[in-house]
């Protein structure tokens, strides 16, 4: 700033001026400052600026798995309202591991980020303790952790699997397999509880055996669907809790030399870009990705602009059912 003030023989305050927009300068000198800055070649120190202004613009989010189109929808959803806003976004990706988010939490508040926007890897004794430890707003996303208390955006899973499951059961499927995501979070146990839930309503016993626990990845739904497939009375339809652990499933009707929805039905949590392009077309709970990713941000905007300052907020969102062709009536033979 000295080298700028300098050259375009002005004092450094009002170099400042120009450079933080912190007071009115005329065009003349505005000119002649910006002429030096592009001669000198400065660039602003972000790192200095955030210790004198006390803010650095920037939130932190944290997401379970970046390679889920889910989590992809949502992120750009909030950069977008983020971006407009004048804040940049630092994001991590923690691969559904409690250990790798715990810390990636702890290196953006060392980076000093205005606020965190989180969607859990898992209920985390730890996440309360880093979050109660500092005054960072924060948000959660798609998954809530009993304790943490503050803003929440999250979908009413229960329901959205309690609609798709009675949806399978009007058409007249009895044995319906169901894939869990993992019950160590939030999601997962309520839309399971959705399952049972549909089964219980329509007077239909609950059976173990027809339900696996995964873990929202592709690779293991695909060996738990071999195994309901391969049951001596296999299900007329598989119900995945989210849309990765769909193409497990898809994969492995293939194999097997199943077809979908001729001998099993298949749908699932989350709707993704390409479910109306497959074959079949994929019957989905699809989740409103935009509006999760705006409300959101427009939390933790509240939370740093003062909008709010009362306790805190959760907005449970709805699913809508999206019907295609990946389920009819089950066939008479249901045996594997």
């Amino acid at each position: 700033m000295l080298d700028v003030a300098a050259a375009a023989r002005v004092s450094v305050a009002t170099v400042s001026a120009v450079v933080n927009g912190t007071a009115v300068v005329s065009p003349e000198l505005t000119a002649r400052i910006e002429k030096a800055i592009r001669d000198i070649g400065y660039k602003r120190n972000a790192v200095a600026r955030s210790l004198k202004m006390g803010t650095t613009r920037t939130i932190g989010l944290t997401v379970a798995d970046i390679t889920n189109p889910f989590f992809t929808d949502v992120v750009a959803a909030i950069q977008e309202v983020l971006h407009k806003a004048g804040y940049a976004v630092m994001l991590c990706s923690n691969d559904e591991n409690i250990e790798m988010q715990d810390e990636q939490i702890q290196l953006l508040l060392d980076r000093m980020v205005d606020g965190l926007i989180i969607a859990p890897a898992g209920d985390d004794a730890n996440l309360e303790r880093i979050l109660s430890g500092t005054n960072v707003p924060a948000v959660l996303i798609d998954r809530i952790c009993e304790g943490v208390d503050t803003d929440a955006v999250v979908l009413d899973n229960e329901r959205g699997v309690f609609d798709a499951v009675t949806y399978l059961l009007g058409l007249g499927h009895r044995r319906i397999g169901y894939i869990s995501g993992p019950l160590g979070t939030s999601t997962g146990r309520d839309r399971l509880a959705g399952y049972r839930r549909a089964l219980e309503a329509a007077g239909i016993a609950y059976e173990e055996a027809l339900v696996r626990r995964g873990d929202y990845r592709e690779a293991e739904a695909y060996r738990l669907a071999m195994e309901l497939l391969t049951l001596p009375e296999r299900p007329t339809a598989i119900f995945a809790a989210n849309n990765l652990m769909v193409i497990g499933v898809m994969k492995a009707l293939r194999d097997l030399g199943l077809s979908c929805p001729e001998d099993v039905s298949a749908a699932c949590f989350d709707d993704f870009p390409w479910a109306d392009v497959f074959h079949p077309q994929l019957t989905t709970v699809a989740q409103p990705v935009q509006a999760i990713g705006e409300h959101a941000a427009r939390l933790i905007l509240d939370r740093l602009e003062r909008k709010t300052d009362g306790p805190p907020r959760r907005e449970v969102l709805q699913g809508r059912l999206t019907v295609r062709n990946s389920c009819r009536p089950p066939s008479s033979n249901t045996s594997s």
